[in-house]
């Protein structure tokens, strides 16, 4: 769970920076949150979820 909270809140962090810097528009922004919440519903949401859990363990695994 904290996790998927920490991923939430980069995203988030991400897109206000996008959208300060003019790289993205609030509807481009709006349209990626709805697809995000439509994808959560689908049948592909554990298989989206197990793909970012293994990439964070590898990611986590790595020495810098």
């Amino acid at each position: 769970m904290s996790l998927s909270i920490s991923l939430v809140l980069l995203l988030l962090i991400v897109a206000v920076i996008f959208l300060r810097n003019g790289a993205m528009k609030l509807s481009h922004a709006l349209v990626c949150v709805l697809l995000g919440f439509l994808l959560a519903g689908t049948s592909a949401a554990p298989t989206i979820h197990d793909g970012i859990n293994a990439t964070a363990g590898l990611v986590s695994s790595l020495d810098p």
